[in-house]
């Protein structure tokens, strides 16, 4: 008798132990959606439904902008970004309509990659390529990262998609051919990329470094398709991101959709908890916001549904996914609901620890604090 009271009462301590440690489904909704970067069509809430509801409703805790629509086919200025004036009160609606501290991006790189462009009223800026092989002076990286981070803060931007911590090598058709990376030097990239990290930092925004663990040495484009580096990837690739992760600049990272074999026989970066956790969190210490490039891309999506996708992201530890809605895929006005609900359905399930989604909320609240503005 004694003795079934006592299992009677461990049992009951342990169902009390869990039900005083499950998160509530509204909380854990609200933990996925924190975990997304969304894009939305259209340059002002006024016009567009789907910024709307998405800030209102579904709180994500990033947005992220283009000025092209890939989705329709559309030209420059086709998306959210059509001048200095447009950007800066489009990003003033979004932030009184999210009323929590949203993060707000762009791919700001300079030279071919750069969203707010002369067309729209912004000064030009310079490739890293440029910068950092052809000039190779410091003073005139700060100036154009100074440059730069007045452009972002007068559009209302608070994350900056860059710098490229890529090496650089001519035959990559997605860096090295775009003048991409600033150098085919680690120590270089560490160096200028440091510079625009520090001085956009000082201004109130928040640098996203990419793509772990280097892509510079691909010879494809995971844009359309796998992206295979076990052949031509080396250890120095890692070199800016772990100069970076020491002197405690880097506060955010981005996967790149590429296999390789070199650290995980079977898979992409952005899916393996040998590349995310074991050499970036374990290895190379970093404790910051892991953000995964678009889960659409087709290296991606063309090997995984995008609920297994999800999964072995988080599992992985990435803290955030970009779903920018704005690949070749399509535009679909309710991907952030379906895929809030994979993973909210995946934490119940126990596919995802619960653990894993609190590890991201603390950090991605941690990076939203951050920002200046």
């Amino acid at each position: 008798m004694k003795l079934r009271l006592i299992l009677t009462c461990i049992a009951v301590i342990a169902i009390a132990h869990i039900s005083a440690t499950t998160l509530p489904d509204s909380l854990i909704r609200r933990y996925a959606a924190e975990m997304l970067i969304i894009g939305f069509r259209g340059d002002s809430l006024e016009t567009d439904p789907d910024a709307l509801h998405y800030l209102k409703d579904i709180r994500p805790g990033g947005i992220i902008l283009f000025d092209i629509d890939l989705t329709s086919g559309g030209g420059l200025g086709t998306r959210n970004i059509r001048s200095r004036e447009q950007v800066a009160h489009l990003t003033a609606e979004m932030k009184k309509a999210a009323d929590y501290p949203l993060l707000i991006a762009v791919d700001q790189e300079g030279g071919l990659v750069q969203r707010l462009k002369p067309r729209y009223g912004y000064e030009s800026l310079p490739s890293a390529l440029h910068l950092g092989t052809e000039i190779n002076n410091p003073d005139s990286t700060l100036h154009y990262a100074e440059v730069m981070a007045g452009q972002l803060r007068e559009a209302g931007v608070n994350m900056n998609l860059a710098p490229e911590l890529d090496i650089h090598r001519s035959d990559c058709p997605v860096i090295g051919k775009l003048d991409r990376a600033y150098s085919s030097s680690p120590d270089s990239v560490a160096l200028h990329s440091g510079i625009t990290i520090r001085t956009l930092a000082d201004k109130g925004i928040v640098s996203v470094g990419k793509h772990f663990p280097g892509h510079g040495s691909a010879v494809s484009d995971s844009h359309y398709g796998l992206t295979d580096v076990t052949s031509t990837w080396n250890e120095e690739e890692l070199i800016p991101f772990k100069n970076l992760i020491d002197s405690g600049d880097l506060k955010a990272i981005m996967t790149a959709h590429i296999f390789n074999r070199n650290i995980d026989e079977e898979l992409p970066a952005t899916l393996s908890k040998k590349i995310l956790t074991g050499l970036l969190r374990e290895k190379l210490g970093f404790d910051g916001v892991i953000i995964t490039d678009d889960m659409y891309m087709k290296g991606i999506i063309d090997n995984y549904s995008i609920e297994q996708a999800i999964i072995m992201a988080i599992n992985a530890g990435a803290d955030m996914m970009i779903m920018g809605n704005n690949i070749n895929t399509g535009y679909e006005s309710d991907r952030p609901e379906k895929i809030i609900g994979i993973i909210a359905n995946a934490v119940k399930d126990g596919k995802i620890e619960e653990s894993r989604i609190i590890e991201a909320h603390n950090r991605i609240h941690k990076l939203q604090q951050s920002v200046g503005f």
